[in-house]
């Protein structure tokens, strides 16, 4: 969106995000778009706060589940990668908590160890003891459709959301 904004359009933005009207990676993900152009530095808690309540209050695990149908994405992985991101001393280096999540999961490449984990339960196979076999065909079932929806959640960035 190139058009500038009001002051009245900002102010309420910024009063959504404060009340989590806006909380979708779409609606997020265009508010951030809209505040990119403008420069304004109040605009920038206001953001930051509304994309940490997105990842912690289970709105980014809800829409990953979303397009996890077959094999429900690991709240543990995503779990990890909030906290590397705790620690990690670049992680100021963005206003978007979900953005270093996402990218965490990918390049710490957490998925591959979630998923044999998970896959590797043996709450998974109805309380038998799973054979290799098994889990590994699970594993990787589990690696294609998380990856992919990794993909799909980091593909509504076509830059890093870096300072």
């Amino acid at each position: 969106m190139s058009r500038k904004i009001s002051v009245a359009e900002k102010d309420q933005m910024i009063q959504a995000l404060r009340s989590h009207h806006i909380n979708t990676l779409v609606e997020l993900r265009r508010v951030e778009k809209v505040f990119a152009t403008l420069g304004s530095p109040d605009v920038t808690e206001p953001m930051t706060a509304a994309w940490s309540y997105y990842v912690n209050s289970h709105g980014l695990l809800t829409e990953v589940r979303g397009l996890t149908k077959n094999y429900p994405f690991s709240s543990e992985c995503l779990d990890e990668a909030k906290n590397r991101v705790y620690s990690d001393p670049n992680s100021n280096r963005s206003w978007n908590f979900c953005w270093l999540v996402l990218s965490k999961i990918q390049n710490d490449q957490l998925i591959p160890y979630y998923a044999q984990y998970q896959a590797s339960q043996p709450a998974m196979w109805g309380g038998n003891t799973p054979t290799a076999d098994g889990v590994t065909k699970l594993t990787n079932a589990f690696i294609a459709e998380w990856n992919y929806a990794i993909g799909q959640m980091l593909r509504h960035w076509d830059q890093p959301p870096t300072r």
